[in-house]
């Protein structure tokens, strides 16, 4: 089979060094939270390593977009299900999407803010808040923490560690995302554990 993903990847590093980087980072980051499979991370390391001034811009306006994306596929999953659920299929992210409905149901609004640092594909959580009718403004709350703890984290890493820390974003993101989520799960069990009366 040909190379599909890496060729985008490419592509999107080109882009952040294009003089209209900033307006292809953030239609990137609305289209990443509704289909387009590269997470914005990939724009936002290198653009932030050209101007350390503008880091925390970059994030703000990078979680903006992400949560408008968010908002999107929310409205996607609400009104259509029955016509992105063909994609979702041609996709192969079935099960995927089927395990962020049972973590909806379990966990509820901390789904979203945890989904947001992990590598769980953002397009499935937003269409599956939609289609389980969780409320909107819960939705965005949650999106806001979450995507923004992301987008701001990638900015803190690359702000402080520069070239070396970009090379390792990839890693570092992925790693941090799962401690986060572990550290969720475990909360969300002290919890549980707590309301049992221990």
């Amino acid at each position: 089979m040909p190379p599909i993903f890496s060729p985008l990847y490419d592509m999107v590093l080109r882009w952040s060094r294009h003089r209209h980087a900033e307006r292809y980072l953030y239609g990137l980051t609305v289209a990443e939270a509704t289909f387009f499979p590269i997470p914005p991370d990939v724009m936002l390391a290198p653009m932030v390593l050209a101007d350390r001034r503008r880091a925390w811009r970059l994030a703000a306006f990078t979680t903006l977009a992400s949560v408008l994306g968010g908002v999107i596929g929310y409205l996607l999953g609400w009104l259509a299900l029955e016509a992105v659920m063909p994609v979702i299929e041609r996709a192969g992210q079935v099960e995927t999407y089927e395990r962020a409905v049972a973590a909806f149901h379990q966990y509820g609004i901390w789904f979203v803010v945890v989904a947001g640092f992990s590598p769980i594909p953002y397009k499935l959580i937003t269409i599956a808040a939609g289609a389980l009718g969780m409320p909107l403004l819960g939705f965005v709350l949650a999106s806001v923490v979450g995507r923004g703890g992301r987008f701001f984290l990638v900015a803190t890493i690359i702000y402080l560690g520069g070239e070396q820390a970009a090379v390792r974003l990839r890693a570092w993101v992925d790693a941090l995302g799962w401690l986060v989520v572990v550290a969720a799960v475990a909360a969300g069990i002290m919890v549980w554990w707590m309301q049992r009366g221990g």
